[in-house]
């Protein structure tokens, strides 16, 4: 079995090259998100293949959490763990790209939230392209490693600076993303999840965007304008599982 990373281009293609390929003895299967290990496994095992590939296909769409696609047939065996959530669970006699590529092709608005304390990127993009962003830094002084009560003190101004640090970021949330909000399909958060959490509390905001969020972009490095950019472009990708002849 071979894992890889495509973008919203890469995956476009593989879509078209798996379209072209001969339907005989073909069988696709989308699967939506927090199926029922037992209907999950009812329908995996609907695909002929072996009792091991049913097994790990279960295992690898049990743990997507916009669900998955398989592509079966005697060209092309494959999973793909979506950027977005599929919509209808169905299982399909031929090879039938339509349902994922519609998904791929439209150019929703999505709401990216980065955030590590002392640093944050805050954007919207419509598609791969950014249309608004925020990127900017803060004091927040590193823990402080000795004790007594000089440390006392040095926490609790740090946890001050922590505090307006977080307001800060919530102003500019606000001015990025409420111009949007009508619009907005989806909403991404990434950094450091403990932050990602604090944010959330001094800024409810965000919460009452009421919007569907992805999963969370949790090793980024601190955030940056390069790293908004990437983000956005890892929000957009597909994870492929491609099993070979050998597997």
């Amino acid at each position: 079995m071979k894992k890889q990373i495509l973008t919203r281009a890469g995956m476009l293609d593989l879509l078209e090259k798996l379209a072209g390929t001969p339907s005989e003895s073909s069988h696709t299967l989308y699967l939506t998100p927090r199926l029922s290990s037992t209907e999950l496994q009812n329908l995996i095992q609907e695909l002929p293949a072996p009792p091991t590939v049913h097994e790990k296909l279960a295992e690898i769409a049990t743990g997507s959490p916009n669900g998955a696609v398989v592509f079966w047939s005697n060209q092309a065996k494959c999973l793909v763990q979506p950027p977005f959530p599929v919509g209808e669970k169905i299982l399909i006699p031929s090879l039938d790209v339509a349902p994922l590529r519609s998904l791929l092709a439209r150019d929703y608005h999505i709401a990216v939230v980065l955030i590590r304390l002392g640093s944050y990127a805050i954007g919207v993009c419509r598609g791969e392209k950014l249309v608004t962003s925020k990127v900017g830094t803060g004091l927040v002084h590193g823990r402080h490693r000795q004790g007594g009560s000089s440390s006392h003190r040095f926490e609790r101004h740090r946890d001050k600076q922590i505090e307006q640090f977080l307001i800060r970021v919530c102003g500019h949330a606000r001015e990025q993303l409420e111009p949007y909000a009508r619009a907005l399909d989806y909403m991404v958060y990434g950094g450091a999840r403990t932050t990602i959490l604090f944010l959330q509390k001094y800024c409810p905001m965000l919460g009452k965007l009421e919007k569907p969020i992805l999963p969370p972009l949790l090793d980024i490095p601190e955030p940056r304008q390069a790293v908004l950019e990437t983000a956005i472009s890892r929000v957009w990708s597909s994870t492929v599982y491609e099993w070979r002849e050998e597997d």
